[in-house]
């Protein structure tokens, strides 16, 4: 069953929703095997709406940009807020780094979430909780956001054994222009210290198709914003409440704060740390080209920039008898006694400048071979993230720091496919869909740190760098095998072959010592390069792919898929052997691909008003690649390793209706319960039988909107998340707090008037109750919206 947008909008809105249709449709550059397995979009008698694919394998939830108008959106990510069985890690307004978490994975496991942006691969697998490039999609641009769950289509990479997110842009019909301005501010309190935070966005889009069939689009974003505090410094005691010995001379101070951390440990709090503050300025553009040589020919062709000027501050509780902050050293309330270092409120900043580029050449004829070639470049043209060592109030002056590079890092794909749509009396009999391709991406990650005699502007020595390459090679091909006018087979086999080379990772040392596969290089100085060289890997696996679909009525769909999927390692999982003062990683060279065997049971039903899914879904992963990081002790330390089994079993219920009760009420509801856990780990005997990271064992979200008229509409909408671990023996039995993984909801409104025909004012509130909630981080406090639309 696929579920993409809600039932159909009642009669009055059919008008507004068939023009938008007909004057915008969702570009798609993507393959044209890759397009076919998005749930098609139909014009009934009363609006637009999603058809029940029965070819399509893989289940899937849409959203419009229409429907997206009904919930409060200011990052391109914000359109998944409601989706079913999905979470979004976004720590605050402007976070880079909203990663993916799914039916089976945490956002722990960021790697088995896709994204593509018009067919175009956005997913970055280059560092260490990085997330999708999400920036690189402008939210005025948006036509269509659809979520695939499981690795049911030979067409996806085998990181879609997770989640895969497809974005479509706007393809202009005509010409037409847009702009909105957004702005936000929350107050966020937390251990006694509140504060205000805010920020703005200006998003626009104008594009045209001439009457020679060229067409082009450009959009183009600007933000500026403010988060709230993402860490705090902390100090644990042991089970026996006792915090440990400090000694010497202490300054007296005011404003430690005392809590438990997620273990049930008495915790010292000092202030918010680690550049805790992030204030951003993001601006994307980007320009869209196409071409219709013929009706049934065309190309495109894209080509978007993105720079982020980062700067990140702290802010310390601490104050001594004359009221001045302290930032570091040993003090004392009187009661303990705690050593704060001198890097714990050490600011930092970072300037990145990204490109992305990408072409498209494919037909598109209604029956029989069509074909697609495209391409991408995803390129970090600089990147330099500057980290003080010292203190705020002496990095305020310069200091020592270093240096950490990106530039040139990236990611390319290049894909061929070919599709055939049968006809009646064709080779296939009229009965075969058949998709054939070959797939390649390739990322290079190169991140070299350098010291620094003055954090701001002066970098000197080479410190540390690690270094490496992955590339995988894939062949695949479906067919959706329609056994009878009612029941279709799906079949497919994907086999990807995987190389990771020019592994290496550096470290500037005081003595080295030659061995297998390490080198010593004498800086003349008194100090060494130590190069630890790791030898080329190579793997393959192949994922067969089933899926029946019995059209047991025109409006019930019931549907069995079993797939597999191969997620091989990516180079930062493999490589990243980062230190710096607040943070160490530790990855393996050595990981083993994850495994997963998935097998998915639904029902759809369709209703005039209504719809209804109910899917069984159970996943056996293998070799899982875990990433977990131990905040408790300075500095923090990720590491990354397999894990030899984990099963998730779960349900998910999604309804969607309209005009129920009250003509002009839509509602789109959706819950999934889960139960993840640990079968099998020879390396960690004590991790079996407990829950998989971050996977809550209840998701559920309501989006209700009322329109009386089509000026005015008003929605409500709660996001919940149950119970989650974030330690691997589920140990943290006090999870509402920093640093733990906490259920929560959140209650989000918004309301908009047409003040003239293309001119909408929007008012909006999110988490309006101002419930806390954590993913270690802590999420936003109640956040108030606005919005002024306008389009020609």
């Amino acid at each position: 069953m696929t579920t993409t947008h809600p039932p159909t909008r009642p009669l009055r809105l059919g008008a507004i929703a068939l023009a938008i249709a007909a004057m915008s449709l969702p570009a798609r550059a993507q393959g044209v095997a890759t397009d076919q397995q998005l749930a098609p979009v139909l014009v009934t008698g009363s609006g637009v709406r999603s058809g029940l694919a029965a070819d399509v394998p893989s289940n899937s939830a849409s959203k419009t940009a229409e429907d997206l108008r009904e919930q409060n959106l200011f990052n391109p990510e914000d359109a998944l807020k409601y989706v079913p069985n999905t979470s979004i890690r976004k720590r605050y307004i402007g976070d880079r780094n909203s990663m993916i978490g799914g039916r089976s994975f945490g956002t722990l496991q960021p790697s088995r979430g896709l994204a593509y942006v018009d067919g175009y691969l956005i997913s970055n697998f280059l560092g260490r909780f990085d997330g999708p490039r999400w920036n690189m999609i402008t939210p005025e641009a948006i036509a269509r956001v659809d979520v695939l769950y499981g690795p049911f289509s030979a067409i996806y990479p085998g990181n879609s054994i997770g989640t895969t997110v497809v974005t479509s842009e706007r393809e202009p019909r005509a010409f037409e222009a847009s702009a909105r301005i957004t702005g936000y501010r929350q107050r966020f309190e937390l251990y006694g210290d509140s504060n205000d935070y805010d920020g703005h966005q200006l998003s626009a889009f104008v594009g045209s198709r001439l009457d020679s069939g060229l067409w082009y689009s450009l959009s183009a974003n600007r933000q500026n914003s403010t988060s709230q505090p993402m860490n705090y410094y902390t100090v644990t005691a042991n089970a026996a409440g006792v915090f440990p010995a400090v000694t010497g001379a202490a300054v007296p101070v005011t404003g430690i704060q005392y809590d438990e951390d997620p273990k049930g440990l008495k915790r010292a709090v000092f202030g918010a740390s680690g550049g805790a503050i992030d204030h951003t300025v993001q601006d994307t553009l980007k320009l869209k080209l196409g071409y219709e040589f013929t009706p049934e020919i065309v190309a495109s062709a894209m080509l978007g920039g993105w720079t982020n000027d980062t700067r990140n501050s702290n802010r310390s509780f601490l104050h001594d008898a004359a009221g001045a902050t302290v930032w570091s050293g040993r003090v004392t309330d009187g009661i303990n006694t705690f050593n704060v270092p001198l890097s714990a409120f050490a600011p930092s900043n970072r300037d990145e400048t990204h490109r992305h580029g990408g072409i498209t050449l494919k037909t598109k004829y209604a029956t029989g071979w069509n074909g697609s070639v495209v391409y991408s470049n995803y390129r970090i043209v600089s990147d330099i993230a500057r980290q003080a060592n010292l203190p705020e109030d002496q990095a305020v002056n310069g200091g020592a720091g270093s240096w950490t590079r990106r530039d040139g890092t990236g990611w390319n794909t290049f894909e061929v496919q070919a599709a055939y749509r049968p006809s009646e009396g064709d080779f296939t009999g009229g009965r075969h869909a058949l998709t054939f391709g070959v797939h390649r991406n390739a990322y290079l990650l190169d991140s070299p740190t350098t010291n620094a005699t003055d954090w701001r502007v002066t970098e000197t020595t080479l410190s540390q760098r690690y270094h490496g390459r992955s590339e995988v090679t894939a062949l695949y091909a479906q067919d959706a095998w329609k056994l009878q006018d009612d029941l279709t087979l799906t079949l497919g086999l994907r086999h990807e072959r995987y190389l990771t080379r020019d592994g290496e990772q550096l470290l500037r040392v005081a003595s080295c010592t030659t061995a297998v596969g390490v080198s010593c290089v004498d800086n003349g100085d008194g100090s060494f390069n130590r190069v630890l060289a790791y030898p080329e890997r190579r793997l393959s696996g192949s994922s067969p792919k089933a899926s029946i679909a019995w059209r047991a009525d025109e409006d019930l769909l019931l549907k069995a898929s079993l797939g597999r999927g191969v997620r091989f390692p990516n180079v930062e999982e493999l490589y990243n052997g980062t230190f710096t003062a607040s943070s160490q990683t530790q990855s393996d060279p050595n990981l083993r691909a994850e495994r997963s065997n998935a097998l998915e049971l639904s029902a759809e039903k369709d209703w005039d008003l209504h719809r209804l899914r109910v899917s069984l879904f159970h996943d056996d992963v293998r070799d899982a690649i875990l990433r977990q990081s131990d905040n408790t002790v300075t500095p923090s330390v990720t590491r990354v390793s397999n894990v030899d089994r984990v099963k998730t079993s779960g349900l998910e219920l999604v309804w969607q209706t309209q005009d129920w009760l009250l003509r002009g009420l839509s509602l789109d509801a959706n819950a999934a319960f889960a139960n993840s856990k640990v079968t099998a780990n020879a390396a960690d005997p004590a991790s079996v039988g407990k829950y998989w990271l971050r996977v809550p064992k209840v998701r559920a979200n309501l989006l209700a909107a009322y329109r009386p008229n089509s000026d005015w509409m008003g929605s409500l909408g709660i996001r919940h998340s149950g119970r989650a671990y974030n330690d691997t023996y589920n140990l943290d039995i006090h999870p509402d707090v920093y640093g733990g993984v906490s259920s929560f909801t959140f209650v989000d409104l918004r309301g908009s008037v047409k003040l003239a025909p293309k001119l909408e004012l929007a008012l909006g509130v999110d988490n309006a109750a101002d419930s806390r909630g954590y993913q270690a981080h802590p999420y936003p406090g109640r956040t108030f919206f606005t919005e002024l639309r306008a389009s020609y």
